[in-house]
């Protein structure tokens, strides 16, 4: 008879633990009052018995949708053997768990629980230690907190900027009501600030002591942390500052990509967990010179069909997340050309190339100071520009792309634009790259309706009027024409001629991966199927 491992016979034991570590699946299950136990299982924290007495049996709860593998045949197994009824166990992920702590022999445990579709909420589970557990309890709860938290630092520092006027002037209470009892019960350390005008928040960045904080997040759409990095930016130890300091966004905008792309979601309380148990991750920053000033771009920049929408829009925001829509269908009706000069820094030139360029990056998990790729630590404000400015002589390494019928310019740094917008499905973090698209605007109108219908359906990247590459920088001055519109991160900017160049990892963000975003990517990852 084949023997009988210590998984398959114990539903507590976690199978990342067993083999010969047989102390440590001994260590998985805490005694707490009557009755009851804590157990690490592989994904989740399961509760079984009822609480401190007075207070309310365990129910189950899985918090969704958040990763939690346990299955609820697994949950009435776990309860069976205690000979407990299904309805006391509860199951929460380790990923909701948001502190642990031992207090005169009561055990508490905070965590974010649902409480509808994208709300979370703190909850605490409460339980008695008899005295000759006390060692061990300690001991348990530290095997929790690492089992809760992994690679992502506890306990952050955080500078939190608040936008008064996100949200439609909702930032504020939604600050208080969804994010801040997320942060508090994380035990992180918080200083708010609010802005009080346009540019603010780079002159709060400016003047950040980096030493003190570990985290700059701004309550807002996407234009303050654009404000932020270029606070960092000017700093005199600019690449140092971009490094140490972590930009996050919580999402109280109209505006809300790089949410989405780092955490998935934009509900405030979703993105305020997502941040808590959020992972160190380089990000590329791209320079933009146009006239006698450099900026830093973390999102995109367009020119073409992309930047009217986004821009020229702005009088139909009462339709909500519609006016792209409605934009983006009359000017394919009317098929604009944006007419340039474009020359650019071509890295990867094949859709079948960027793809395995992408395959390789699923499995590096690479530490933090290795993905960044290179080192700016000799350098005192931002690294130098390799291709020079707009001013300068275009860089031989440029190529010219013919784009005298341009309908669409849009080079991405992130994958998600808007909601269910995902233009750069091969965008990487920290790859060095940016990820370029053009179409021509004389397509037929078909082709450009199916090309709007792709972007949400996923298959944007494979049609083959899309040109998509990887590209490092470019120069592009629009002719023959008498204005338009410019995006820089959503941010609209005068209507000439500018240069970009990537920097590899140049900032720092915090995500879920630590090395993808988390939208679907040109090839299937792992647990998302096929």
């Amino acid at each position: 008879m084949a023997p009988t491992s210590i998984a398959d016979s114990d539903p507590f034991v976690d199978p990342i633990a067993t083999g010969n570590d047989h102390e440590y699946a001994e260590g998985s299950t805490l005694p707490v009052g009557r009755n009851a136990s804590l157990t690490l299982a592989t994904d989740s924290l399961i509760v079984l018995g009822a609480q401190l007495s007075g207070k309310k049996p365990c129910t189950e709860d899985i918090l969704t949708p958040l990763q939690m593998k346990t299955s609820r045949d697994e949950q009435r197994a776990i309860a069976a053997v205690y000979g407990l009824p299904a309805k006391t166990t509860q199951a929460i992920p380790f990923f909701s768990i948001l502190w642990a702590e031992l207090s005169d022999f009561d055990i508490t445990i905070q965590y974010a629980k649902t409480t509808s579709k994208d709300v979370v909420r703190v909850a605490s589970v409460n339980y008695f230690v008899e005295k000759p557990q006390e060692s061990y309890a300690t001991s348990w709860v530290a095997k929790l907190l690492d089992r809760a938290y992994g690679e992502s630092q506890r306990r952050k520092r955080m500078k939190v900027l608040i936008n008064p006027f996100g949200g439609k002037g909702s930032a504020q209470k939604w600050y208080l009501r969804d994010i801040e009892p997320i942060f508090a019960a994380a035990r992180c350390e918080i200083d708010v600030e609010r802005t009080l005008y346009q540019g603010h928040a780079v002159e709060i960045a400016e003047n950040l002591d980096t030493d003190a904080y570990d985290v700059i997040a701004s309550c807002s759409g996407d234009g303050l942390p654009h404000e932020v990095f270029n606070g960092l930016g000017k700093k005199t130890d600019a690449t140092a500052a971009l490094s140490k300091v972590a930009v996050v966004q919580l999402p109280c905008g109209s505006g809300n990509a790089m949410s989405w792309n780092l955490n998935g979601t934009d509900s405030t309380s979703m993105a305020a967990l997502c941040i808590v148990k959020g992972i160190r991750t380089p990000l590329d920053l791209v320079s933009i010179t146009q006239g006698d000033k450099r900026t830093l771009s973390f999102l995109s920049q367009s020119v073409g069909i992309v930047a009217e929408v986004d821009l020229g829009t702005e009088h139909l925001r009462w339709m909500g997340s519609a006016r792209f829509t409605y934009g983006f269908l009359i000017r394919l009706l009317r098929k604009t050309v944006y007419p340039c000069d474009l020359s650019v820094k071509i890295d990867i030139p094949s859709k079948a190339q960027i793809k395995e360029h992408y395959r390789r990056e699923l499995t590096n998990h690479a530490p933090i100071d290795d993905r960044r790729g290179c080192s700016y630590s000799e350098t005192t404000g931002l690294p130098p520009l390799t291709h020079g400015t707009i001013a300068s002589p275009l860089p031989s390494s440029f190529t010219p792309v013919p784009s005298d019928k341009l309908g669409n310019f849009f080079a991405g740094n992130m994958a998600l634009v808007a909601p269910g917008a995902n233009f750069f499905p091969a965008t990487l973090p920290s790859d060095g790259h940016l990820d370029l698209v053009t179409i021509d605007g004389d397509i037929s109108r078909t082709s450009a309706i199916k090309s709007f219908l792709a972007v949400e359906n996923g298959n944007f990247f494979d049609m083959p009027h899309v040109n998509y590459r990887k590209i490092s920088g470019y120069r592009i001055i629009p002719k023959g024409q008498k204005g338009g519109y410019i995006s820089i991160d959503g941010e609209r900017v005068p209507f000439e001629g500018f240069q970009a160049e990537a920097h590899r990892g140049l900032g720092t963000v915090l995500s879920r991966s630590g090395h993808l975003y988390e939208a679907e990517g040109v090839l299937p990852r792992a647990g998302r199927g096929a």
